[in-house]
């Protein structure tokens, strides 16, 4: 899924933040957000969760889906 999220973060650049979480480096920090399976996207809004969708995405997935629970 790696290649449909960068080219999903550049064509998002203007509207939101895509950022990436190593839950293997980062075990505490990805129990925190209530991360279980990989992949995980989360839509987060001045730091509260919007939404969150577990399983691989197409690039244009990716952008609608950020799209659509971004405000």
């Amino acid at each position: 899924m790696a290649p449909a999220y960068e080219q999903a973060a550049r064509e998002l650049v203007t509207t939101a933040v895509l950022a990436k979480l190593d839950t293997e480096a980062s075990p505490q920090t990805a129990s925190g957000f209530g991360i279980s399976g990989i992949p995980t996207m989360i839509v987060f809004q001045r730091g509260r969760e919007l939404n969150r969708q577990s399983g691989a995405m197409s690039t244009s997935q990716i952008v609608q889906w950020v799209r659509q629970h971004s405000v």
